[in-house]
């Protein structure tokens, strides 16, 4: 897991920096959808956030209460997150992947909605065949076209030592997210936990080294010195 999380670390840099600049562009007058995708070796599961500005809130709150007694229903909240999710896809390696199934929602109360501040969020998740080991390729579009909306899609760090993400490309507006990621043997895997131990190992070293030096700077001097005498021949203590 370490391996794989500093193998895909300069993706994730540039995934907060580009997400924090659409984000900090967030309008009063837009439906944010943010999408988080994590891959698993048989399943892929979306995180989506949705965030209604202010001048959007009313048309969302009209979207979900169904029967306009200015309430939010169980079953309402339901449907609702249902229908969004019948707006996702996902593509493997060409293939269309099963539908999404809806996990779990949470929806803020309708005076943080009012204001701006509430963000509904709905977890969902597709089954997917076991993956082969090697390269593949997870297409993701956001087609949910609630009037006013501005898209993010980024993927997600897996737990899971098998996946290691390789590339991510959006299209202009992020309903489209492709995610390039491979699916490692045990020997790979192995090898990258190889790399990450040998890599943990020499940030420690050289951390203990320099506290060593820190807190005892004479030991640091006489053995520069030593070292210094030994190279011209002379031993440190001859007449």
């Amino acid at each position: 897991m370490r391996a794989n999380k500093l193998n895909a670390l300069p993706l994730v840099l540039a995934t907060i920096a580009l997400s924090g600049a659409r984000v900090s562009a967030h309008r009063l007058d837009e439906l944010l959808q943010a999408a988080r995708i994590a891959i698993e070796p048989d399943r892929v599961t979306l995180e989506l956030s949705l965030t209604p500005g202010i001048a959007v809130t009313d048309e969302i709150i009209r979207d979900i209460d169904a029967n306009r007694d200015g309430t939010l229903s169980s079953f309402e909240r339901l449907e609702y997150a249902a229908h969004v999710l019948s707006g996702m896809t996902l593509r493997i390696d060409d293939a269309v992947a099963p539908g999404l199934k809806l996990k779990g929602s949470r929806f803020p109360d309708l005076d943080s909605l009012r204001t701006g501040d509430g963000v509904i969020q709905i977890q969902s998740e597709a089954e997917v065949p076991r993956l082969s080991a090697g390269a593949h390729r997870l297409v993701f579009r956001n087609d949910n076209g609630s009037q006013g909306s501005v898209y993010l899609a980024n993927a997600l760090l897996s737990d899971d030592t098998e996946i290691a993400v390789s590339r991510q490309a959006r299209d202009v507006d992020q309903r489209e997210l492709t995610i390039d990621f491979v699916m490692l043997t045990s020997k790979r895997r192995t090898m990258w936990m190889g790399i990450a131990a040998l890599l943990l190992t020499a940030v420690v070293t050289r951390g203990r080294y320099a506290r060593e030096n820190m807190y005892n700077p004479r030991s640091s001097t006489s053995s520069a010195t030593t070292l210094r005498n030994r190279d011209s021949g002379s031993p440190l203590n001859s007449r």
